[in-house]
């Protein structure tokens, strides 16, 4: 099943849309015909790119789910609904949710907006408990979200910030002992800020960060300024949690501006990355991801490996990096199940605990502590050296670390309040 986003072709529905936010899928169904999945995140302003890319693979991953029988024999349908990378407008989007009566909300961009969401989704679970809302967090990362804010009725499918800095500062050659910290100055990248250097107090205390920078987000256009600063720091590396545009344009300027270091990245397996670096970043940009392209060849999975290509016939343009997704669509298909109903509250005590393997057969878990998934992680370097290249680059990623689910199972400070019923 392909879900597009339709413009209606009524000029009053138009502009209920753009008041609202609202998005809505491509084929009309009765309330009882599908289950619904609202999908809320960017598909219009800077960030559009990382929903629309979000979109298709959630439709992809809704299709394989949808072929071995979805849940309750019924299928699942994603109905998208535009947060314009803002929480206000994300909230617009959530009572526009609660309006249609769908119970499960998966978002994949921000931690800002998720903040927003975990808040929204709580008072009014609280205030209408005969509509409650389960959150699905499929890509908002701050660790802060599973910890002083950790809520019931969220569940993050995807690994935090501080999985992914453990996993980064534990790779980094023994030869680096310069680094520059550049982040986005909101909440994930204050996050990152964070966990980036109390890892690298615990595990790298040899390394100097000679350079600390917090950027507005989504606002430089031109970054060969900070590449200016960071050549004079003489930095051996940078580490980056910069995503979308603001990663994009800090590796062309520093390609242009002929930076020479190590580049350190938390996300440059996102869409537009490794386009913007190029020939440049082979063998010097790494990244740390839940999972790439080139994983089910390393560990001989035959089977993700042919779920891969068919991904690549339909999206060749696009990395697939997304494998706690699938997860999350198999772990909710069996809660629901186990639940007998999609019931909010029924499918959370089934989610919590629940434990299964990713598409590759490594175990993953979904913590009861916390509702954060813990699943592993892979380093990987941008090289030549692999099957399936990157972003029709000719380069692609090969892991050099990875870091199972029992390594990666961190202590969490939540202090989870659950309801009765």
């Amino acid at each position: 099943m392909k879900i597009h986003l339709r413009r209606p072709a009524f000029a009053c529905v138009m502009l209920a849309l753009a008041m609202t936010g609202l998005l809505v899928s491509t084929r009309p169904v009765s309330a009882a015909d599908t289950i619904k999945i609202a999908n809320i995140d960017p598909f219009s302003g800077t960030f559009a790119a990382q929903g629309d890319v979000g979109l298709k693979v959630l439709n992809y991953i809704v299709d394989g789910i949808n072929a071995k029988g979805g849940a309750l024999g019924r299928k699942f349908e994603i109905v998208a609904f535009d947060s314009k990378f803002q929480p206000a407008e994300a909230l617009i989007a959530l009572n526009n949710v609660i309006d249609q009566n769908i119970t499960f909300v998966a978002h994949c961009n921000g931690s800002n907006i998720a903040a927003a969401l975990i808040d929204g989704i709580a008072k009014n679970n609280a205030r209408n408990p005969d509509h409650r809302v389960l959150y699905l967090n499929c890509g908002a990362l701050a660790t802060e979200l599973t910890n002083e804010q950790c809520d019931f009725w969220h569940f993050r499918f995807d690994g935090n910030v501080g999985m992914r800095a453990y996993t980064l500062i534990k790779s980094l050659p023994k030869s680096l002992k310069s680094v520059y910290l550049l982040n986005q100055d909101y909440l994930f990248g204050q996050s990152i800020q964070k966990d980036t250097k109390k890892y690298l107090a615990a595990l790298r205390p040899d390394i100097q960060i000679v350079g600390d920078e917090m950027v507005p987000l989504g606002k430089v256009k031109d970054f060969s300024p900070y590449v200016a600063k960071i050549k004079a720091s003489g930095a051996q590396g940078l580490i980056t949690g910069n995503f979308g545009p603001d990663l994009a344009l800090l590796l062309k300027a520093s390609v242009d501006n002929g930076l020479d270091v190590g580049f350190y990245t938390y996300l440059a397996h996102v869409v537009g990355a490794v386009t913007a670096i190029g020939g440049a970043g082979e063998n010097r940009l790494r990244t740390v991801a839940e999972f790439n392209e080139n994983v089910p060849v390393e560990v001989g999975n035959a089977e993700a490996d042919a779920w891969i290509r068919g991904w690549r016939d339909q999206h060749g343009e696009i990395d697939f990096f997304m494998a706690p997704w699938r997860t999350m669509f198999e772990m909710l298909a069996l809660a629901i199940d186990k639940a007998g109903t999609t019931d909010a509250f029924k499918v959370a005590q089934q989610l919590e605990g629940l434990e299964t393997h990713d598409m590759v057969g490594q175990a993953t878990f979904m913590r009861k502590e916390d509702h954060q998934l813990i699943h592993p992680f892979y380093e990987a370097v941008l090289t030549k050296d692999v099957k399936y290249d990157s972003e029709k680059t000719g380069l692609g990623w090969k892991t050099e670390t990875m870091a199972n689910a029992a390594e990666l199972t961190q202590p969490t400070i939540c202090k989870m309040k659950r309801p009765a019923n």
